[in-house]
């Protein structure tokens, strides 16, 4: 799964410094899941979650 980050600041009205708190702190250390950023072209920053 890939998440956007410019997709969860527009849904939530979050900065973006709050999406990579939430994805680090809630998925990554919570609940175990593997996160990795990444660029996609064309598409912007995104986070996909193993």
């Amino acid at each position: 799964m890939v998440i956007f980050r410019c997709r969860c600041t527009a849904a939530n009205g979050w900065q973006p410094h709050t999406v990579r708190g939430a994805m680090s702190g809630a998925l990554k250390k919570t609940l175990g899941l593997m996160v990795t950023p990444g660029k996609i072209e064309g598409r912007g920053r995104g986070y996909r979650i193993w």
